[in-house]
């Protein structure tokens, strides 16, 4: 399911960047991964070429993460994450919640 989405605080809990937080940049829900801003940081070499010239060198950007190795961060839980549940709320609208605190996790909020 799309429990992580764009904008929220995630931690990594596995890995060479376990126990780091970041803001998610984007989601890719094809392949399962998303793009947490300044954790997994990779160097990529790259060649002067035709389209780049003079622009050769080691460049660094955030590589994609499996979502399965992220966590919601919420203030209230008792190690800090939570697993993300959804129900419906008085507008029946429905909505994402934190099983651990079981409280409402607002759009837009970090």
């Amino acid at each position: 399911m799309r429990r992580i989405k764009k904008g929220d605080l995630v931690r990594i809990i596995s890995g060479k960047n376990a126990t780091k937080e970041g803001i998610v940049l984007s989601v890719n829900w094809k392949n399962n991964t998303a793009i947490v801003e300044g954790l997994n940081i990779v160097k990529k070499h790259a060649k002067p070429s035709q389209k780049n010239q003079n622009k050769g060198g080691i460049k660094t950007f955030e590589a994609p993460i499996h979502v399965s190795k992220l966590a919601l961060v919420v203030a209230k839980a008792p190690q800090g994450i939570s697993k993300i549940s959804y129900r419906f709320d008085k507008s029946n609208k429905k909505v994402r919640v934190s099983k651990k605190t079981n409280t409402e996790i607002e759009k837009g909020k970090k």
